[in-house]
């Protein structure tokens, strides 16, 4: 499991990558802003399954600040699964409310 995890990591920091990419080639504004939110999230939620698999090959019994207690593997399972479903909801709501947002934009400068 642990080579697995290695893996997902790996093309997690590959999407992350092109996504950058795609911010810096693409001519405007909505195909960057569509490139780096479908490769940010697919490298995210990459990473996070990375991690997930990582939780579980691991048994992940964490260390805390005052060294006295303990995370047990499934309360960071359960975290991650949070934090991917807040991901996914987020992420697209986002690009969207900024793609319509530069829509309008454009047409108030078309009428004007």
């Amino acid at each position: 499991m642990g080579v697995l995890s290695i893996i997902f990591a790996v093309c997690a920091v590959l999407m992350l990558v092109i996504s950058a990419l795609g911010l810096l080639r693409l001519p405007d504004a909505l195909s960057r802003q569509h490139a780096v939110t479908k490769a940010a999230t697919l490298g995210l939620s990459l990473l996070i399954f990375a991690l997930m698999l990582f939780v579980i090959a691991t048994g992940a019994e964490v260390n805390q600040v005052n060294q006295s207690s303990h995370m047990e593997g499934s309360s960071w399972l359960i975290k991650l699964s949070l934090l991917l479903v807040f991901l996914l909801v987020t992420l697209p709501l986002a690009s969207h409310a900024l793609a319509r947002s530069s829509l309008s934009e454009e047409a108030k400068e078309d009428r004007v």
